[in-house]
């Protein structure tokens, strides 16, 4: 009997094993990933939303009040040897993808502004169109799922899916950077395509907020592809390595995202992930000056969502108050249709 009861625990922990991690799917063992790592080594995994989850065109992400389990909270980490990094297909846009289809349905009308929504606060960055339009047609198609990428979790083009929400700041350097946007959290994720380096005299790593790509050690200025990184302070000797297509605000955000525990170098790696919630690509008059946190907003015909609670003592007496009132008006309307009072 003894026997037979280890044998089945052996048998429910396979299973157990295998329900976690899931055919070519994520798991959260805390494996360290292989490949070639962007700019700046592995860092932190994402976390994933909680409940049910609804996005919209411009990425706005609504997520439904639901159980919040304690798998749903750890870090999700893909297997490296599930992991598919080249292209098996060719890429939808053919390397082609342009500003005017990065920003259709958008209205015509302000500056370009990404709003970069993270635990921490939210950023506010102007996007140099007119000065690096085909870095600024990459990040904005990305955010509003408009530039297809490739998912090497799933082996597949991802396409109509918003890219940056939920993906973290994996590396944070004070007074230097702060390095996000890896779907596979570590620094090491690609996006099946790179573009080429785009370098403008009036933009250089002369300040604080500039948003800067990320480019690999290994493949050089022309490396990028969706991981990108925010100075905290100037870095004159990264000018010439990566283009910079855009500056943020308020700087007091990434000091604070710059300073969160980490592991120290080389990964440099925040010891609790800091999540980007979301990317939101709008046009604004006035630019990220003006800007204003995007208040989220129910995809269409989502019914919205009760709060789930009894009403206190004050909202039952309003309640009551309200009901009688309503009774009192209808016994003065049969009132007057019986005729024994004259109506007003």
């Amino acid at each position: 009997m003894r026997r037979w009861v280890v044998v089945v625990a052996v048998l429910a922990l396979a299973a157990g094993c295998q329900c976690e991690a899931g055919e070519g799917g994520p798991s959260a063992s805390g494996e360290a990933l292989e490949g070639t790592a962007a700019r700046g080594e592995p860092g932190g995994a994402p976390r994933p939303p909680t409940g049910r989850v609804a996005v919209t065109e411009d990425g706005e992400t609504v997520v439904f009040a639901g159980p919040r389990t304690a798998r749903e909270s750890a870090p999700v980490v893909a297997h490296p040897e599930r992991l598919v990094r080249e292209p098996n297909e060719p890429d939808p846009e053919q390397g082609a993808f342009t500003l005017e289809e990065a920003v259709e349905g958008l209205p015509i009308d302000g500056q370009l502004v990404a709003e970069i929504g993270t635990e921490l606060g939210t950023m506010f960055c102007d996007l140099y169109a007119d000065r690096a339009p085909r870095t600024v047609a990459n990040f904005v198609g990305l955010a509003r799922g408009k530039r297809p990428w490739w998912d090497a979790r799933a082996a597949m083009w991802r396409r109509h899916v918003p890219y940056y929400g939920n993906t973290v700041f994996h590396r944070v350097i004070p007074g230097y950077l702060v390095q996000g946007g890896d779907y596979l959290g570590d620094g090491s994720g690609t996006v099946g395509y790179t573009i080429p380096f785009e370098p403008h005299e009036t933009l250089s790593h002369d300040r604080a907020g500039r948003l800067v790509m990320a480019t690999t050690s290994e493949g050089g200025r022309d490396s990028a592809g969706a991981q990108f990184y925010v100075l905290d302070g100037p870095a004159p000797q990264l000018d010439g390595t990566a283009t910079v297509f855009g500056q943020c605000r308020p700087e007091d955000v990434v000091m604070r995202v710059a300073r969160v525990p980490q592991s120290g170098a080389p990964d440099n790696r925040p010891l609790t992930p800091v999540r980007i919630a979301r990317v939101l690509i709008r046009r604004v008059e006035g630019g990220a000056a003006a800007a204003r946190i995007t208040v989220p907003q129910l995809p269409p015909g989502e019914p919205a969502v009760g709060r789930g609670a009894s009403p206190g003592p004050s909202e039952i007496r309003s309640l009551d108050g309200m009901r009688r009132r309503q009774q009192e008006a209808a016994e003065q309307l049969r009132d007057q249709a019986a005729g024994a009072l004259p109506p007003r």
